[in-house]
C-alpha cells in the first residue's frame, strides 16, 4: 500500500477516536482549554521526534512556508472551535458525518487555486456525500424535515462552518508541504504551536483548572501528536483531494463509537449517512 494512504487511513482511525474522546471525556472544558493543554502535551512529547528529524538548513523552508502555515493554523483553530460548539449543541453521531465533509468544500478549492478539475465521479461523489447530510438529518416524516431541520439546528450549522474551515486548512497543508517543501515535523509543531497561542486568550478567559483530569489530556496529547504527525505525513506524499476523502472517513468511527459507547439515538440512520458520506468522498477522490 502506499505511504501515503497508509498514513491517512491510520489519522482516521486515531482522529474518529479523538472525536468520541471529546465528547465523552472534555465536554466540560472549552475548546481554548483543551487545544491550549493537549497540544503543549503534544509539543512536549513530539519535538524530540523533530529534532531528530528535521534536516539541517530546514530554516530556508520555514520562512518560504511561514505564510501557509499561518493560513492552516488560523483555519484549523477556528474549525476546532466551531466544531467543539456543534458537539456541545448536538450528538457526535449527528454533527461528525456533517462535520466531515470536508472534501466537498477542498476539491471547489484546489478547482480555483490549483487548477484541478471535476470528473463525472467526483461530481457523484459531491452529490452522496450532500446526500448524507440529508440522511443524518431525517427522523422520519415529511422528506423536507431533515432540511428544515439542518437549516434550523445550530450542530449542524456548526458543523458546516467547521468543515469549511477545515477544508481551507487542508489546502494550506498540500500547498506548505508540497509546492513550498516544508518539512512535516515543522508543520506539526507549527500546527500544534500556533493553534495553543490563536486559543490561548479564550483558554484564560474560562481557564478554572483540570483538577485530577492531567492523565486525560497526557492520554489525548499523546494520541493528537501521533496523528497529526500522520496527517502531515499524508498531506505530504499525496493531494490534498486523496488525502482529505480518506483522512474524513474518521466520521464513520466517530459514529460507531458513539453509537456503542455513547448510546446516542438514530444510530442506524446516522451510520448510513456516516457510510454514505465515506462512499461519497471516496468517489471524490478517484
Amino acid at each position: 500500500m502506499d505511504l501515503g494512504l497508509l498514513a491517512s487511513i491510520l489519522a482516521a482511525l486515531l482522529w474518529g477516536g479523538y472525536l468520541v474522546a471529546l465528547k465523552r471525556f472534555f465536554s466540560e472544558y472549552s475548546a481554548g482549554v483543551i487545544i491550549v493543554v493537549v497540544h503543549a502535551v503534544a509539543i512536549a512529547l513530539y519535538t524530540p521526534v523533530a529534532l531528530v528529524r528535521v534536516p539541517r538548513g530546514a530554516l530556508g523552508a520555514l520562512v518560504a512556508g511561514a505564510p501557509g502555515l499561518a493560513v492552516v493554523v488560523v483555519s484549523n483553530a477556528l474549525a476546532f472551535m466551531a466544531f467543539i460548539r456543534a458537539i456541545e449543541t448536538g450528538e457526535i453521531s449527528y454533527v461528525a458525518p456533517i462535520s466531515k465533509i470536508v472534501p466537498v468544500f477542498v476539491l471547489p478549492i484546489e478547482i480555483v487555486l490549483l487548477g484541478e478539475h471535476l470528473t463525472a465521479l467526483q461530481i457523484s461523489g459531491v452529490a452522496l456525500a450532500t446526500l448524507a447530510v440529508y440522511v443524518a438529518n431525517f427522523t422520519g416524516g415529511s422528506l423536507l424535515d431533515p432540511i428544515r431541520h439542518a437549516l434550523g439546528s445550530r450542530a449542524a450549522g456548526f458543523a458546516l462552518l467547521s468543515a469549511a474551515l477545515y477544508a481551507v486548512g487542508d489546502v494550506g497543508r498540500r500547498i506548505t508541504l508540497q509546492e513550498l517543501a516544508l518539512p512535516p515535523e515543522l508543520l506539526v509543531l507549527g500546527l500544534l504551536g500556533g493553534m495553543a497561542l490563536v486559543l490561548s486568550p479564550h483558554a484564560a478567559r474560562t481557564w478554572d483548572g483540570i483538577g485530577g483530569d492531567w492523565p486525560k489530556f497526557l492520554a489525548a496529547g499523546t494520541l493528537v501528536a501521533v496523528s497529526e504527525h500522520l496527517t502531515a505525513l499524508a498531506f505530504s506524499l499525496v493531494p490534498a483531494s486523496i488525502a482529505s476523502p480518506v483522512i474524513n472517513t474518521q466520521a464513520i468511527v466517530a459514529v460507531v463509537l458513539g453509537g456503542l459507547f455513547l448510546h446516542e439515538a438514530a444510530f442506524r440512520t446516522r451510520l448510513i449517512a456516516a457510510m454514505l458520506a465515506v462512499v461519497g468522498v471516496g468517489l471524490i477522490a478517484l
